[in-house]
């Protein structure tokens, strides 16, 4: 079995861009590095703390360079599917655009619509960054995997979403959880009814 596995492996890999992987390997590394650097930063000095104000600084700066490689490789190759840069490769383009501006987002979201319906890239990934760019449009959010917080009570919502009786439904469509699973990591309960009741004030509490 494990004889097998390894073969399967090494088929799949046999094909890859092994300097685009590598590339593309030491862009994951410093996306990924910092920022799970940062609930410990957040618990040990606090959430407005100079420590976590110096790590998002390391974090923008590694973004803009790991940006500029992204986007070489967008506009000259398209956006690659694991069959040519391996999963984690092809995770890396998306986490990079997801943690860009929203110009850049813009930019790459209809490309990656494109490379979904090729399945050269994740549909639950898409949705993602179809619900952060629509929020930065000041729309609505269509799956809810957007998370905010209030900084008074310091409880996590679900930032302002569209037709909250219907979200599972979507999210199946994509292949991510009910929305009930996918925010308990946040420690929210999710509640359709108090959640449109509540839905004024959280529309508020973004405006601020």
């Amino acid at each position: 079995m494990i004889d097998i596995i390894k073969q399967n492996k090494e088929k799949e890999e046999a094909n890859l861009d092994k300097k685009l992987v590598a590339v593309l390997d030491s862009i994951y590394i410093t996306d990924q590095k910092y920022r799970q650097e940062l609930d410990a930063i957040e618990s040990k000095y606090g959430f407005k703390s100079k420590e976590l104000m110096e790590q998002w600084k390391l974090i923008n700066y590694y973004d803009s360079i790991n940006l500029i490689k992204i986007t070489q490789i967008l506009d000259t190759q398209g956006w690659l599917g694991s069959d040519i840069v391996g999963r984690q490769g092809n995770t890396t383009i998306f986490l990079v655009i997801q943690h860009s501006d929203l110009a850049v987002q813009e930019k790459y979201l209809p490309m990656m619509r494109e490379a979904v319906k090729s399945k050269k890239a994740s549909g639950s990934q898409l949705a993602l960054l179809e619900d952060r760019v629509a929020l930065r449009q000041g729309k609505k959010q269509i799956y809810g995997s957007q998370i905010g917080m209030d900084e008074t009570t310091n409880k996590n919502y679900v930032l302002p979403l569209e037709d909250p009786d219907n979200v599972d439904q979507r999210m199946a469509e994509v292949g991510l959880p009910p929305l009930a699973d996918y925010v308990s990591r946040w420690n929210i309960v999710w509640d359709p009814i108090q959640y449109k009741k509540d839905l004024p004030a959280i529309e508020a509490l973004q405006k601020h």
